[in-house]
């Protein structure tokens, strides 16, 4: 195990979060909490190409301390085209890029395979530390063969919230005192999300305020609230003077979104937009009101008035505990009732 006194301000440390979106948002606090403690080191992130815009607010510049570089990682475009010259040489453009640096630790918070293989891609100082899960928490994704890629292999609680979870792997991997919470995570710098407005750069023109976000899609079925819920919901925040928009990432959630906004008056059902104007679509909502999904947790992470709904997930293992701007209703197999996500939206909007 490493030891603080041999971590100069100078450590070259290297994370690896790939995805998924929320995934990535709860990995976020062990940057800063790496600042706090090794405020000139250097700090480098690999994650999927898709997510890189929920890491460039925190991107090193004019004297503010982040994240010094990002490093795209395009693994699900490259397996839709393994056979092309192109993706091969996509690939061991990742690899030189990754390799620019010498690391003196690798924290690695996710427990799959593909992440533990670009931990050993990663060039390494002799005695470098590379840490990642020993174990899988409930209700998450884990292959054990990861573990044989890491030096240090940390075991974590079977229940473990997400921020939590990271948290125990970096303060392993630096030989800390492991974090407790006394205080809110930092997720995105003050100074940004203070500056988060509504602008010109979002496609989504029609938005009239006071509107209210309802992200009602996820991936897997079982953690949707059902339509019925939503439009009732809906209808009552529409009575109440709020626009209510029903985003969509794909067709058949479109379709889903139509459907609601049918029955809700002056509902509206925005063209799709990126991960990018997420940002400001949600700065510039009175309230988001969501199932357990990426985009929900977004809203968290950002401070604002958040109903997170939870239908079929832990409620332990991604909830916003760190804000009064959040409520948490619903629990596993225990979906809330319209009553109590509307108890909820009036005591945020009040």
């Amino acid at each position: 195990m490493s030891d603080l006194s041999t971590h100069s301000q100078q450590t070259k440390i290297l994370l690896v979060k790939l995805s998924s979106l929320g995934d990535v948002l709860h990995n976020l606090p062990i940057v800063w909490d790496l600042r706090a403690r090794l405020p000139n080191a250097q700090i480098d992130w690999v994650v999927e190409e898709g997510y890189v815009h929920l890491l460039t607010p925190l991107l090193s510049k004019d004297g503010f301390r982040g994240i010094d570089r990002i490093i795209p990682f395009g693994l699900r475009r490259w397996k839709k085209n393994l056979l092309k010259l192109s993706t091969w040489k996509e690939f061991f453009a990742f690899k030189k890029t990754l390799q620019e640096t010498s690391y003196d630790v690798v924290i690695e918070t996710q427990g799959l395979l593909k992440s533990a293989i670009v931990c050993s891609l990663a060039k390494k100082t002799p005695n470098a530390v590379i840490a990642g899960l020993a174990n899988a928490t409930e209700f998450s994704g884990y292959e054990p063969i990861a573990r044989s890629f890491y030096s240090q292999s940390v075991q974590v609680p079977i229940q473990c919230h997400a921020v939590d979870r990271s948290r125990w792997v970096m303060c392993s991997a630096l030989d800390w005192p492991l974090l407790e919470r006394t205080s809110a995570p930092q997720f995105y710098p003050d100074q940004y999300i203070q500056s988060l407005r509504l602008s010109g750069k979002t496609n989504v023109q029609q938005l009239a305020a006071p509107y209210v976000l309802c992200f009602h899609s996820t991936a897997r079925e079982a953690k949707r609230w059902p339509n019925s819920h939503w439009v009732a919901l809906g209808k009552t925040l529409a009575a109440q003077g709020y626009q209510v928009v029903l985003p969509w990432g794909n067709l058949s959630e479109q379709a889903v979104s139509k459907e609601i906004a049918a029955q809700i008056p002056n509902a509206l059902v925005p063209p799709a937009f990126s991960i990018e104007d997420a940002f400001a679509v949600i700065a510039g909502a009175a309230l988001t009101v969501g199932v357990d999904t990426g985009l929900t947790h977004l809203a968290a992470v950002l401070n604002k008035p958040t109903v997170e709904i939870y239908c079929d997930s832990p409620l332990w293992k991604t909830e916003g505990y760190w804000s009064s701007n959040i409520r948490n209703v619903g629990d596993i197999q225990k979906p809330p009732s319209v009553e109590q996500v509307l108890q909820a939206a009036t005591e945020l909007l009040s």
